[in-house]
């Protein structure tokens, strides 16, 4: 039982970064909000990207590099998206690795704690005669 909850927790865990990427574009977004559509679509680039070298399976490099050597405000929001969402992956990730590692721990203090009692059951019953026991069975 402990190994299935173990995995269950590792599974949601594991896609859990992906969860809490949203659905909504993070251009169209930055667009609402004022920033010029270079930016937006230099910032949603990066921040693939970003996520990438950050460790996920789910996003792939983009960078339009023609546009990044001539596009002042793409530029920019690529290296603003690429660290903000590399720092945001990297933090999701070893949160992940954190709460995986402490389930291992309590399930090797558990396996620990069984162990020992074992060891006083045996111990407790070391020089008993338990052969008439035998027929219970």
């Amino acid at each position: 039982m402990l190994r299935t909850n173990f995995h269950r927790h590792a599974v949601v865990l594991l896609l859990a970064p992906l969860l809490m990427a949203g659905c909504a574009s993070t251009r169209d977004t930055l667009v609402q909000r004022g920033y010029p559509p270079g930016y937006a679509q230099g910032f949603d680039d990066g921040c693939h990207s970003g996520r990438k070298a950050g460790g996920s399976m789910f996003d792939q490099f983009e960078k339009d590099v023609w546009r990044f050597d001539r596009d002042r405000d793409y530029a920019t929001g690529w290296s603003d998206g690429f660290r903000q969402c590399e720092s945001q992956q990297e933090n999701a990730m070893r949160q992940s690795r954190m709460v995986i590692e402490q389930q291992r721990l309590r399930e090797l203090r558990q396996q620990n704690r069984l162990d020992h009692y074992h060891e006083l059951e045996r111990e407790a019953l070391d020089g008993v005669d338990t052969s008439g026991l035998k027929s219970l069975k």
